[in-house]
């Protein structure tokens, strides 16, 4: 008498790969929209390009001048005798303060260099003029 054994179906062992993969794309958004959190205090204005651009870190007075070379202390809208004025009273005693130029690229010249000598008349010791890094 033949007995045959009955072949056994092979299982193969797989990972379960649905609880990896939403881990996954919770990590996905959460970086996401932890990097896009980077707000610009002031008005809304785009900055020229440079190549060399180097981000700011200490604290700065930030002087905002939009298209149309109305100066901005802030988000309010100011005159160059009030900037003149807001300025000397934030620089106080300290001579060495830096104080930020944020021209928008499509301003007359003219209008951001009046703002620049107002801010330096004011006692500014350094001033400098904010770009956004060219890509």
């Amino acid at each position: 008498m033949l007995v045959h054994r009955k072949k056994k179906s092979s299982y193969q062992v797989q990972m379960p790969l649905t609880s990896l993969i939403d881990i996954v794309f919770l990590l996905l958004i959460y970086f996401l929209l932890t990097t896009n959190f980077m707000v610009d205090e002031g008005i809304k204005i785009k900055l020229p390009q440079a190549k060399a651009a180097a981000p700011q870190t200490e604290k700065v007075i930030t002087v905002f001048v939009d298209q149309q070379g109305r100066a901005f202390l802030g988000t309010e809208e100011v005159s160059l005798a009030e900037l003149f004025n807001g300025i000397k009273k934030m620089i106080g005693q300290n001579q060495n303060k830096l104080v930020v130029i944020r021209a928008d690229r499509a301003v007359i010249l003219n209008k951001a260099v009046k703002v620049m000598d107002v801010v330096k008349a004011a006692g500014a010791g350094r001033l400098c003029l904010a770009t956004e890094k060219e890509f």
